[in-house]
Formats: C-alpha cells, structure tokens, sequence
C-alpha cells in the first residue's frame, strides 16, 4: 500500500487529492508543524534527507517532491486519465504546468510569505521601522509585481481550455492549486481574476478534494 508521510498545511494534500481522485487505498502518516518556526518537526528527517513533505513510498521506493509524485502516481496509476500520454503536445503542456507550478509561481509567494513575516516579527524599537521599511519595499518594489505578473498570465491561459491541461480536469489543476491557493489567502487572488476564481470553486466543489481535506485535517494556508 502507498504511504504518505503528510504534513499539516503543506504540498502534501494535493498528493491526498490525486490519491482521492485515482481511488487509490493509501496509509496517511501525520506530522505537525513546529507551531513557532512553522518548519516540520525531526521526524522527517528519518523519512527523508531533507526532512520535507510530501514524501510517499510505494512498494521500495521513496520519492519526495510533490511535482514528481504527482507526476509518478498519474503515470503508474491513472490508467490514461488524469495525465496525457508521453510523446504528446498534450503531456508537454501538462510537464509544463508541474514544473512552472513549483519552480516559477511558488517562489514569489513564498518570498511574500517571509517578507510579510519579517514586518511583523519581534524585534527592539529602533530595528522594527528599518526592518519594516525593507520588508515593505521589496514587496512594493519587486515581490507584488511578480505574483501580479504570474496571476494575470494564468488568468489568460484558462481563457484557452476550461483546464490547464486542456478541456479535461488532470493532474496540472491539481499541481497548481496549492499556488493559487496560496495567491487567495496572502496575494490578493480574488474573483477580480474571474477564471482563476471560478476555477478554486470547481476544485474545492469536487468530491475527492472534499475527502481529501476529510483525511488530511488541518489546511489553512494564511499568515
């Protein structure tokens, strides 16, 4: 049986998505964040080098990265669906989108997560307006602009198929939903960019999402 080492919060539950989807049976190993540091805790590491989720196993293998998993799991278990056949302009786009998801769209977003903290850390009176006034210039100055860059570029692609991948829901929404919905939480994603917008209401409207957050618990993705 699969297994995933699962952590609150994180990547980890668009892996439960596809699972939910494909109807796969799976074991769910549960893992918290530190509540402070918000990083994962120790056990992890015994899991993985680099001590991150998602991580799965699956009869001998260990894989991390949840673009890599997704990937496995459409390929080995979807019989056809959920992910084009190799070779295809098809399955181009969709590697398209499991990269770009993670390599392009997420990084912004994180940099807003960690500048937003470092304005509303602790820290000595006269450090705070110094450190706010960085934080809030990069934000402005490159930070916002890219995260609008990106949104407005994902905002015209659904003008050309009702899915990422195409006229069929697959594993590239399930790739992207993570950024986008982390857009909606701390980047200002909200139904002025109607077809993003409508597309986060068709995927928490779908059964398996639905039973996925059921197994997984705890999903919140603000500060």
């Amino acid at each position: 049986m699969i297994v995933v080492h699962h952590l609150n919060n994180s990547r980890s539950q668009r892996v439960l998505w596809l699972l939910e989807e494909l109807g796969l049976p799976y074991e769910l190993r549960r893992y918290q964040r530190d509540p402070k540091t918000m990083l994962a805790p120790p056990e992890l590491h015994a899991v993985h080098p680099l001590g991150k989720s998602p991580v799965i196993e699956d009869d001998g293998l260990v894989l991390a990265e949840s673009g890599a998993i997704l990937g496995y799991l459409a390929d080995r278990y979807g019989s056809g669906s959920l992910i084009p056949a190799h070779g295809t302009p098809q399955r181009l786009r969709c590697d398209y989108w499991l990269h770009y998801a993670e390599g392009s769209l997420m990084p912004p977003l994180l940099l807003k997560l960690v500048f937003r903290r470092v304005a509303m850390a602790p820290a000595p009176f006269f450090v705070k307006p110094v450190a706010r006034g960085i934080a809030g210039k990069v934000q402005r100055g490159f930070v916002d602009p890219q995260i609008a860059l990106h949104l407005d570029y994902l905002e015209a692609e659904l003008g050309k198929s009702a899915w990422f991948g195409g006229d069929a829901f697959g594993v590239a929404d399930i790739a992207l939903s993570f950024p986008l919905e982390a857009a909606a939480a701390r980047a200002g994603l909200d139904a002025g960019r109607p077809r993003l917008w409508a597309l986060l209401e068709r995927i928490h409207a779908r059964p398996a999402y639905q039973r996925a957050l059921e197994r997984g618990g705890e999903y919140a993705l603000a500060d």
